[in-house]
């Protein structure tokens, strides 16, 4: 099972489908607040394509956004 971390935002519609999706399926996932990281990150998160909320860091993959085809590979 991978590590998952979400960068998330408070009241994010997208965030929220995110988690839901995750606990629905047993996956174990750490939670970020984009308003509380350093520029930086938030500057690297833009330079590789990221640009909306939630962030989802894994072993093998990120995305941004509500990927549940995305969440699927993660039990696969």
């Amino acid at each position: 099972m991978s590590n998952v971390t979400i960068y998330s935002k408070p009241s994010c519609v997208q965030c929220t489908a995110t988690y839901r999706a995750l606990d629905g399926k047993g996956i174990a996932y750490t939670v970020a607040d984009l308003e509380h990281e350093p520029v930086e990150t938030i500057e690297q998160f833009k330079a590789r394509g990221l640009m909306q909320a939630p962030i989802v860091i894994t072993d093998t993959d990120e995305w941004a956004g509500f990927r549940p085809d995305k969440i699927a590979t993660l039990t696969a």
